[in-house]
């Protein structure tokens, strides 16, 4: 099942709606990368409220697409990650590294906008 991807702005918001499977994973990714050249984004939100486990093909898959998106220009925030989900993740030494988290899709935007608008450089 593919993820819809909106954009809104100058930012693509992907918003997981099930469980994907590790080639839905790859569809994102590949998808995503595509939206941010196409809409010109500076900025994506990945919403994964939704998913009560994330696998470690999954984490890896989420931070490759933030390390792909900051490649492209863009920033990338992973939002909604659920409270047992962040501590299985921690259980199992799983972690995403220098990829931006925020509660929720609110803050995730709120994130991008004051990190956009203060001319942040993409390339760390």
């Amino acid at each position: 099942m593919r993820v819809p991807i909106l954009k809104q702005g100058q930012y693509v918001i992907a918003s997981i709606q099930s469980a994907l499977s590790d080639e839905d994973l790859v569809h994102l990714r590949d998808d995503l990368a595509d939206h941010v050249g196409q809409y010109r984004a500076r900025g994506v939100v990945v919403d994964v409220t939704v998913l009560d486990v994330m696998d470690s093909f999954a984490v890896r898959t989420l931070r490759a697409i933030a390390h792909m998106i900051r490649l492209r220009g863009a920033d990338t925030v992973i939002v909604g990650i659920q409270p047992d989900v962040a501590f299985a993740m921690v259980q199992l030494g799983l972690s995403l590294e220098d990829v931006t988290t925020a509660l929720d899709l609110e803050e995730g935007l709120a994130y991008l906008s004051g990190h956009v608008m203060a001319g942040a450089p993409h390339v760390k």
